[in-house]
């Protein structure tokens, strides 16, 4: 294998670690293919069994997919498209983004997503009002994982 080829952990097995995490119970779970390591965190809010030992090669994660609908009581969702860390502000210290309450255009930045250490801005996919902020800042999200309920603009 040439040294200087670096091939990045395909999405697919990225989600089958969210998804092992997510069943398994486990705090969290870390695999390192050449320089590239990622690192799945159960969320604060998911209790997780102390010393849960699973081997993470070999194992094919059965994804139980619940659909969920996009918009609920007239809401948006605006989803996370990597795994990562949930940031509010552009820098520690700044204000954030957006705050609840606040109107939004399409294509605003809402919040960044570390993912891999790249940082990805999140943007409004429809104008509207920002109505709920679903993910701590500092905290890590899933992929697909609603971040913001917006109420849509209405036209």
């Amino acid at each position: 294998m040439d040294e200087n080829r670096r091939e990045p952990l395909p999405l697919r097995e990225v989600e089958q670690l969210v998804e092992l995490v997510r069943e398994s119970g486990m705090g969290e779970i870390r695999v390192r293919q050449g320089e590239i390591e990622i690192s799945v965190r159960a969320r604060s809010d998911v209790s997780a069994t102390p010393g849960a030992n699973q081997a993470a090669s070999g194992t094919r994660g059965v994804s139980e997919v619940v659909e969920q609908p996009p918009e609920m009581d007239g809401l948006h969702a605006v989803r996370s498209p990597v795994v990562g860390t949930f940031y509010r502000a552009p820098a520690p210290g700044e204000d954030a983004y957006v705050e609840v309450g606040d109107t939004v255009s399409t294509g605003q930045t809402l919040c960044i997503v570390e993912a891999m250490k790249l940082m990805n801005e999140i943007v409004a996919d429809v104008s509207g009002e920002v109505v709920e902020v679903l993910a701590e800042n500092a905290g890590g999200v899933e992929y697909d994982q609603p971040l913001f309920y917006l109420r849509p603009d209405e036209q």
